[in-house]
């Protein structure tokens, strides 16, 4: 059986590897599935964001803690007024750089000043090969074009990013387009997200839009087996790590679960969190930025401590018997929770795909 190892920064069994600051409350786009929910924000500073003084002040405490890395998300992280002064503040520091953005506000000259951080990392979410099921998907007409042209920008700029598709009934039979459109437009991979029922995805859920559990395992199977061998770029169908083939994730050629214990989430209120999930759940949210040291969040809130001491070994249900729960972490706590009200619950995915006698049989203890 596999055994659960950890990895020791200075004194810390559990470095606090990445921090993900969701910078905004508001986004320039209205997309039908967002976990988050942002609200619409088409132009000017209506909704709040993350003070530059707020997110120096938890780096600064991070970097004792083991940080080497932040992930700017949102809504849309573009969308902050103080941007670039971000982009100063994670150069000065040596930090890892990777952004999540829309495209929409990704000119030239952001694309330049994103350059100049030498570890980067950009996703840009394009959710269609043509700019009518784009648009759909993202809510906003000409989304698609500026979309596209971010790609554009950043490949000028040497800045080769991923792409993302979310993947729902109105786009799936798109998937192949989109890999050959991310090869024109010299991207360096593309990623397949499955639609979480969170806010608008549960919505999105509810009324139908999204795929069945069979549907997503076959189109997963025909990415991995027939699209990825097809392709210069790395392809990753974001289903979890128990129904993804043995041979890709010996090759390290997918990516594994969200790394839960080593991240912190920051929302655009100031508060620590599980990640931007505390923006749905309060019982997530661990402490304010400037009232709360980052240091005893980190070192004794009693949510962090008893996922360090539980996982995976306290995982249920499905979870609790698959042979990938070591690395998979139960793929994603904060949605469990969230769906369930339980840090243990199974991943609704995989819960799904055993009900339906869709879980690999191989994969199970």
């Amino acid at each position: 059986m596999p055994q659960k190892t950890t990895q020791k920064y200075g004194k810390y069994e559990y470095p606090l590897n990445q921090i993900y600051f969701y910078l905004t409350e508001g986004c320039n786009l209205a997309c039908r599935h967002c976990w988050q929910a942002p609200r619409y924000e088409e132009s000017g500073e209506q909704y709040p964001k993350l003070p530059v003084e707020l997110f120096e002040e938890t780096i600064l405490e991070a970097i004792p803690l083991g940080l080497s890395s932040v992930r700017l998300t949102g809504g849309e992280p573009l969308i902050h007024a103080r941007f670039f002064d971000l982009l100063k503040i994670v150069r000065r520091e040596g930090l890892s750089l990777n952004i999540e953005t829309n495209g929409i506000n990704c000119t030239p000259r952001v694309a330049a000043e994103i350059k100049k951080s030498p570890n980067r990392f950009v996703c840009v979410s394009i959710d269609g090969a043509d700019a009518a099921t784009h648009d759909w998907v993202r809510g906003v007409t000409g989304s698609f074009k500026l979309a596209k042209q971010a790609v554009q920008n950043l490949v000028a700029c040497e800045t080769r990013p991923q792409i993302i598709m979310s993947i729902m009934r109105h786009n799936a039979d798109q998937v192949d387009a989109l890999v050959r459109m991310a090869e024109d437009l010299g991207a360096s991979s593309v990623k397949f997200n499955i639609v979480q029922p969170i806010a608008r995805g549960k919505m999105l859920q509810q009324a139908g839009d999204t795929l069945n559990i069979a549907d997503l395992v076959r189109l997963g199977r025909h990415v991995d087996q027939e699209l990825a061998p097809n392709t210069t770029l790395r392809l990753i169908f974001d289903y979890p790590m128990a129904f993804r083939p043995l041979s890709r994730i010996g090759a390290g050629d997918v990516n594994n679960s969200c790394n839960i214990l080593g991240i912190l989430g920051v929302i655009a209120s100031g508060h620590y969190a599980l990640c931007g999930i505390g923006n749905h759940v309060p019982e997530l949210v661990f402490g304010k930025i400037g009232k709360d040291r980052l240091k005893d969040i980190w070192e004794k809130d009693s949510t962090l401590t008893t996922l360090r001491r539980g996982l995976p070994d306290n995982l249920e249900g499905i979870c609790a018997r698959c042979l990938m729960k070591y690395q998979c972490l139960g793929s994603c706590i904060a949605q469990n929770f969230y769906r369930t009200g339980r840090l243990w619950a199974p991943f609704w995915f995989c819960e799904s795909a055993h009900t339906e006698a869709l879980f690999p049989n191989t994969r199970l203890m």
